[in-house]
């Protein structure tokens, strides 16, 4: 709406005043304590919680429309809003943007360009460029402390005075290491850059040859068009050098597996290729009356010859409904300036991303993604709508509608866009996906009167107007904005951050374990410099006949070199070999990763993506996994199952839920589900056949039938009377005209249809109306069209109430074909019942309550469907206050939910319907197979606590058997919280002290499965505070379950961070969508689910996978194998190298510490290259206690990882000490047989000089070395023994080869000498035996008589107790077999759990539920509650009650199981679910007010 002044807009924006179909999901409801303004979703916590659904759509506009547009906090980091608009960092502050008005003077500089400089719309993700990646790589790796002390090594040993005999060869293990580490750098980073180039080089359609006076094209800096130059050059010359090349076989498949599903706002690519490539015109009806020029483009869907433009399935908003446009006598402006004399020339044409800028006309086609933050002007529809799909920014595929600017809706060609005169004011660039605070300013001239003088006009802009980077345009032919945000000023950039980089949790403790090194390294060069300047002071010793004086010329100064001297020749006690071989076993770990094939999801072709190579051992020591719930546990697709119509229920289904019922109860669920199964195929083919019978519906698909329910068709056909048939239509009317689903028709024979809905829930309902005769068309001028049993109708949609959180229920109004207003509503139980109409329907809602309930029993979603008959004089009085209430300016969202309420009462029962929210395949038996290893699953989800609820009986996290403690503190006071948690922590004798905290991080065992939390939102804000943190955290350890309900990002996030850091653990977080992107980042390790929806999660996280099932094995096969290969690795490596220097040092005591080497210069080079590298690596890349399939049939083995047993202080301190006795035991073993001057040969020759004697210790040692390690090996395959035999062999071929060379020098011969003697081979096998002895006796000890659960496992795979894993098939493949819904015959789930109510949290679609808040739920569950679980007053299955009418297999299956626990509803002493709905009568006291108080942010 246009306003005459800016500041008396009002607090909240206005979205278009005269649609009527309201849009709540995108408007910003106030909390019942006044406005709040909403920080960053990603780093605000202490913000009021919304009250949409887990995928936040906090829409609406700023809390202020005033100067500071709309009062955005910022990050705490930034200070944009201080900063004037045309400040040096880029304009990033609030901006005015110009269009075909000249910039004022103070906007430009005095060369004539415009002072605020925007950020280009290109986006570079990768770290490096060309020019740059030398210098920069080198800068990032000598940012490793290690590299820096190698670097100077290396410095040292050029000056001879530090004895280093080759220094060039010195520097070639840092070269190496630094080489493969840049390799991997830039395979990386070219990937990114890839991507980064697809992605700026995507097509968009810009308006060409006007003037932009935002920005200045002539103003690219010297140092930028030298990068442009280099970039070009660069890939002319490689295109050059692999123009000859072929793709490799596998590639595509490679290149799509780590970068191609990634398919988020910073991959995919539009479906134009070339605005000359073959295409159809597209046109909008509109538009096509109009004869508007479009940009010719090639349409996303091949149209057949003859299609008649979309007159009658084009979406329009509600208010399209009533034929016309807005009101006459409302008047909204329009942008364009009738008198504006333009040049003509301007044009829409393709470009790229990279090219558009702020201020730029972008005219956007459907299926396009949108390349930058773009205000709409006008769309294909009249009415300015358009709807767009945001799975990159939420993961959600459900669509949005966002509406033109009304002053903009004229605004259709190019010639119209020139003509335009108007400024923009926005706010500052803020990552809030929700909320968007700006204003357009025009002057209104009229095109009669050119003369006259114009009138200022205004309208706010909000996010309702506003089209995000990386949304998908769907359903609309055309789009035409203006660009406000480019690159990374965008809203979808500012949340991506920067992914932190994470080290794993060895290589952080590994750190203390080089500082040990160090300092022993120290004491060791302290003691050598000391002990040699005393040695050259002491003077008449031996020392002076044989050196040929001092080389400091004094002792001090001779201590001092000899000292650096030390630091060279004990280099590898702090080896550098140890980083090199960590990065090879690193890159193997994560090659493997990737190629394991029962990892791999074939229905997105996509296997395990590891993002992050460095963090693998991480995966070994989880001990929380936080997971979303929508996307990841389940699979976000809703199908009808069963309905209650009348007090008659219809739909044959046996759930997951339902199995798990029957499972506790002792009965035989393969065998029940199999023969439910074979019930439901044979009704299916029933009352399909029974369907054609009655109307051969031409938009029935067989195979997508979800609603079996054959008797419900021969109701509709009148088999038992007249009552029940029209009931049965009446109910399926109602599907079909209330909602806001878009239709599209796929031509083919038959023809398909195909439903876009806000949720899929409602996309569930409107199909099966489909699917048993009521079909859905599209709209139309008129209103909605229905194909009924095969006869086409038109029902005026007179307005429509949509849902919200708050609301719980939606309404349609609608004028039928006899002129009657009929309103439909359809909303959660509770809220329906309580605006039935009183007095009326007893019987009826006893009997839908009690069908509703079993509907929940069995896992379903419940909702229920009312009408309500209106006069003409009724529904236009509500209809005046109605549209009063749509044009406020202040309290808009109030007035209307107000205006709502006043005609939503009064009801009529029709029934109710249930959808499975179907879990994704295998979930149930991951969380079991994760929770037996000893792991424990939180789910923070931002969705209704009810659903949340549901899943956790379906999937194993919650038990019939569990006390439910609900947290929901009504005041919202932290002093109310605070006696919650006591009273429930004093239920397990603790108060929250720090002595508690202190042992609770000390133990690791897994809570009994006796008590489970529930928290929405609102109370987790209070129990996150500083005061209370400590107790919550305490409660939840003594929990085996958390669930967390109505959590925006940044609280995920602060939970993840609680546990990590409070409690001292290894966590991991699972997500789909961008909400999860928080936490995700926040815990140890990330792993995105790369499922069909957005990418954002996976960009983010340290590990990609298809499915929830694949967690699994990558934490209970690769990570417990990867921690314990490297714990053993990094302990093996140290000690190896304690034996090797301290043989060395010993020999410093037989010279007075001159820093003399022991062996030939080449023995050191080689040692950790050749004689040790290949056995230790090898170890830490395939070594394997157990098989995969072991790994996973015994979970439990899982558990040492989580109590970080395989890396210990303690396990490294025990292997240092066990290589300093073997290098004692190598030294002085050859010494003893040296020290008393009797090596005389069988020549006569002595072989007692350095270099030989070197040989007698150097080869045991290396063989000792590489059999220790191989005795520490678990798997002796060929592979490790051949690695072992030829590093143990190599050491004497080098010997031999190296010293039949002269130039060997002083070794020259020395093999043929030492090999020679009897002496030598006595002496090597006297060390090896004696070195490795100790060693072999403690593991042979500890394996017989204090054995591991490995060693126990090992032995029995020995026995062949695992045999029947080989044989048959692997977890993975039984599980996927297995593990089906109704649908796809569902493996049963081991639990389910039995609801009663709360009026305050009832949802919309998902089941009604009750948990108590704050005493045991075990009776309000519907166990016998008097003994627990012990307590069964018959084994004997009670006789099923059948249904009296027809056979009914489902409902009777069901009913049998709730009789089994609980007699019958009226025996019931618990306040049931059903219990509740039948009492209840209409009630009126509750308004908006109250009801949106008690759910704010549920």
């Amino acid at each position: 709406m246009a306003l005459s002044t800016y500041e008396e807009e009002p607090e909240e924006t206005l979205a278009p005043t005269p649609t009527k179909r309201l849009r709540w999901a995108t408007q910003r409801l106030k909390g019942g304590k006044g406005s709040r303004k909403r920080g960053s979703i990603l780093g605000r916590l202490n913000h009021r919680g919304s009250q949409n659904s887990e995928k936040k759509r906090d829409s609406g506009g700023g809390d202020s429309m005033g100067t500071d547009l709309g009062g955005i906090q910022e990050e705490p980091n930034e200070d944009e809003d201080e900063k004037p608009l045309d400040s040096e960092d880029g304009g990033q502050g609030p901006r005015k943007v110009y269009f075909n008005v000249p910039l004022p003077p103070d906007a430009v500089d005095e060369d004539g360009n415009p002072i605020a400089q925007y950020r280009r719309n290109k986006i570079r993700t990768a770290k490096y460029t060309p020019i740059s990646f030398i210098p920069k790589n080198i800068w990032y790796q000598f940012h490793n402390i290690a590299n820096v002390y190698f670097l100077f090594l290396i410095i040292l040993a050029f000056f001879s005075i530090f004895g280093a005999s080759n220094p060039g060869l010195n520097a070639v293990p840092l070269i190496v290491i630094v080489f493969i580490t840049a390799v991997k750098d830039a395979i990386e980073d070219y990937r990114r850059t890839i991507l980064d180039i697809e992605l700026n080089n995507s097509p968009v359609h810009r308006l060409l040859d006007w003037n932009n006076v935002n920005i200045s094209d002539d103003n690219i800096s010297l140092w930028r068009r030298f990068k442009k130059a280099t970039s070009r050059g660069m890939v002319t010359v490689w295109k050059k050098l692999t123009r000859a090349k072929k793709d490799l076989p596998g590639k595509q498949y490679a290149d799509q597996a780590l970068d191609e599903p990634r398919e988020s706002f910073e991959t995919r690519q539009t479906r134009r290729t070339s605005a000359f490539s073959a295409h159809t015109q597209r046109t909008s009806f509109e538009s096509a009356r109009e004869d508007i020029q479009m940009t010719p483009v090639p349409s996303p869907l091949p149209r057949t010859d003859g299609l008649q433009l979309p007159e009658h399935d084009r979406p329009k908003t509600a208010f399209s409904y009533e034929g016309g446009g807005a009101p006459a006598a409302k008047n909204f402006g329009s942008l364009i300036n009738p008198n504006f004399k333009a040049p003509g020339k301007a044009r829409f044409h393709q470009d790229y991303w990279k090219n558009v800028k702020v201020g730029d006309f972008v005219r956007i086609y459907n299926d396009d993604q949108i390349p930058a933050d773009v205000v709409i002007l006008s769309t294909s529809d009249p009415d300015g709508a358009c709807y767009v799909e945001t799975k990159n920014l939420d993961g959600e595929t459900n669509l949005k509608v966002r509406h033109a600017l009304r002053s903009g809706r004229k605004i259709k060609h190019a010639r119209d866009c020139e003509k335009t005169q108007f400024t923009i004011e926005s706010e500052a660039p803020q990552p809030n996906l929700y909320q968007y605070s700006g204003v357009t300013r025009w002057t209104q001239y009229s095109s009669k009167n050119p003369d006259s003088q114009g009138e200022e006009m205004v309208e706010p802009i909000s996010i309702n107007n506003l089209l995000l980077r990386g949304c998908n345009l769907r359903n609309t032919d055309w789009v035409l904005g203006v660009v406000i945000f480019t690159g990374f000023d965008t809203k979808i950039m500012m949340n991506a951050g920067i992914t932190p980089s994470k080290r794993s949790r060895i290589a952080r403790e590994l750190n203390w374990n080089v500082i040990y090194n160090f300092i022993i390294l120290f004491i060791m060069c302290f003691l050598s410099g000391l002990i040699q300047g005393i040695t050259w002071s002491e003077g008449n010793n031996s020392i002076e006949y044989f050196e040929f004086g001092s080389i400091g010329g004094k002792p001090s100064l001779d201590g001092f070199i000899t000292f650096w001297a030390a630091v060279i020749l004990f280099q590898n006690l702090v080896p550098i070999s140890l980083y090199i071989s960590l990065e090879i076993i690193k890159t193997c770990q994560a090659f493997f990763i990737y190629s394991d094939i029962e990892m791999y999801y074939e229905k997105i072709d996509y296997p395990c993506t590891p993002k992050s190579w460095n963090i693998s051992d991480d995966l070994g020591q989880i001990e929380y996994i936080f997971s979303d719930k929508t996307g990841t546990l389940t699979q976000n697709v809703m199908e009808f199952k069963k309905a209650s119509i009348n007090g008659v229920p219809y739909g044959e289904a046996y759930t997951e839920a339902q199995a798990g019922m029957q499972k506790r109860q002792g009965i035989d669920v393969e065998k029940e589900g199999a023969r439910a199964r074979e019930e439901i195929a044979q009704a299916r083919a029933k009352m399909i056949l029974e369907i054609r019978k009655l109307h051969d519906n031409p938009y029935l698909h067989d195979d997508e039938l979800t609603f079996v329910a054959p008797d419900f068709i021969a109701d509709l056909s009148g088999a038992t009377g007249k009552e029940q048939q029209q009931a049965n239509a009446e109910f399926m009317l109602a599907l079909a005209l209330c909602h806001t689903v878009i239709s599209e028709t796929i031509p083919g024979d038959p023809p398909r249809i195909e439903f876009k809905a806000q949720s899929p829930d409602e996309a569930a309902l409107v199909a099966t109306a489909r699917d048993v005769g009521y079909t859905v068309l599209g709209n139309s001028p008129d209103g909605i069209r229905l194909n009924i049993m095969g006869e086409e109708r038109t029902f005026k949609v007179l307005n429509t109430l949509e849902f919200n959180s708050t609301r719980k229920r939606m309404s349609a109004i609608i004028r039928m074909p006899d002129n009657k207003i009929i309103l439909y509503c359809k909303g959660a139980d509770s809220i329906i019942y309580s605006r039935l109409k009183r007095g009326e329907q007893s019987e009826l809602r006893r009997t839908t309550a009690e069908h509703l309930e079993m509907f929940a029993r069995e896992g379903l979603r419940t909702l229920c469907i009312a009408q309500k008959e209106l006069d003409e004089e009724e529904y236009q009085n509500w209809n005046r206050e109605h549209e009063i209430a749509a044009a406020a300016i202040q309290d808009r969202e109030d007035k209307l939910e107000a205006c709502s309420d006043l005609i939503e009462r009064d009801l009529t029962l029709l029934g109710g319907t249930a959808i499975e929210d179907r879990l994704q395949e295998g979930v149930p038996d991951t969380i079991a197979l994760l929770a037996d290893a000893g792991i424990k699953l939180w789910v923070l989800t931002g969705d209704k606590v009810e659903t949340a609820i549901n899943i956790g009986f379906s999937c194993n996290l919650l038990n019939n058997d569990m006390e439910l403690i609900v947290f929901k503190i009504e005041d919202e006071q932290i002093s109310s919280a605070e006696e919650e948690l006591d009273k429930h922590l004093a239920t397990f004798n603790m108060t929250g002290s720090d002595e508690e905290l202190a042992a609770a991080r000390k133990t690791h065992e897994p809570p009994a499965p006796t008590h489970a939390i529930v928290i929405d939102g609102d109370s987790l804000k209070l129990v996150l505070d500083e005061q209370l943190r400590q107790k919550f955290l305490l409660l939840c350890k003594q929990c085996k379950s958390v669930l967390c309900c109505r959590v925006s990002p940044a609280q995920k996030a602060a939970v993840v961070s609680m546990v990590k850091s409070g409690l001292d653990v290894m966590t991991l977080s699972v997500g789909d969508g961008a909400n999860d992107v928080a936490m995700i980042q926040e815990a140890d390790v990330g792993v995105g689910i790369a499922g069909e929806e957005g990418r954002q999660a996976v960009m983010s996280a340290d590990y990609a996978i298809g499915q929830f099932r694949f967690l699994q094995r990558l934490v209970l096969v690769h990570g417990r194998w990867s921690y314990r290969r490297l714990a053993e690795t990094i302990a093996n490596f140290f000690y190896k190298n304690i034996v090797w220097t301290f043989t060395i040092f010993w020999y410093q005591i037989f010279c007075n510490f001159d820093m003399t080497y022991l062996y030939d210069y080449t023995y050191i080079l080689l040692f950790n290259l050749a004689f040790t590298s290949l056995p230790i690596i090898f170890m830490g890349v395939l070594d394997q206690d157990v098989s995969d399939k072991v790994s996973l049939a015994v979970p439990q083995l899982y558990r040492r990882g989580i109590e970080r047993l395989e890396w210990t202080q303690t396990k490294f301190w025990l292997y240092m000490i066990d290589g300093l006795y073997q290098s004692v035991i190598c030294f002085f073993i050859a010494y003893c047989l040296f020290y008393r001057g009797n090596a005389v040969t069988d020549n006569g020759l002595n072989i007692d000089d350095r270099e030989r004697f070197g040989i007698y210790v150097g080869p045991a040692a290396v063989i000792a070395i590489n059999a220790y390690i191989l005795l520490n090996t678990y798997r002796w395959d060929w592979l490790m023994v051949l690695l072992v035999s030829i590093s143990i062999l190599l050491v004497w071929f080098w010997t031999g080869v190296y010293s039949a060379f002269k130039s060997s020098e002083y070794f020259y011969e020395s093999a043929a000498q030492v090999f020679g003697q009897p002496s030598f081979w006595a002496i090597t096998s006297l060390s090896v035996i004696l070195s490795l002895m100790p060693r072999f006796c403690i593991k042979f000890v500890q394996k017989i008589y204090f054995p591991y659960d490995v060693d126990i496992v090992r032995e029995q795979v020995r026995q062949g107790k695992f045999a029947y894993l080989d044989v048959g098939d692997s977890p993975e493949d039984s599980m996927s077999k297995e593990s089906t819904t109704s649908s796809d015959i569902a493996k049963p789930s081991k639990h389910t759990y039995y609801p009663s109510v709360d009026e305050d949290q009832r949802p919309i679609y998902p089941p009604s539920v009750q948990t108590v808040t704050t005493h045991n739920a075990r009776s309000q569950m519907g166990s016998d509650g008097t003994d627990f679980t012990r307590h069964r007053t018959s084994i004997e299955q009670p006789p099923i009650r059948p249904s009296m009418d027809r056979p009914r297999p489902s409902f009777d299956r069901m009913r049998a199981s709730m009789d089994r626990i609980r007699p019958s509803f009226e025996q019931s002493n618990d306040f049931t679910s059903a219990a509740l709905l039948t009492r209840l009568e209409s009630s009126h006291s509750f308004g908006p007010i109250r009801s949106r108080r008690s759910d704010v942010g549920r």
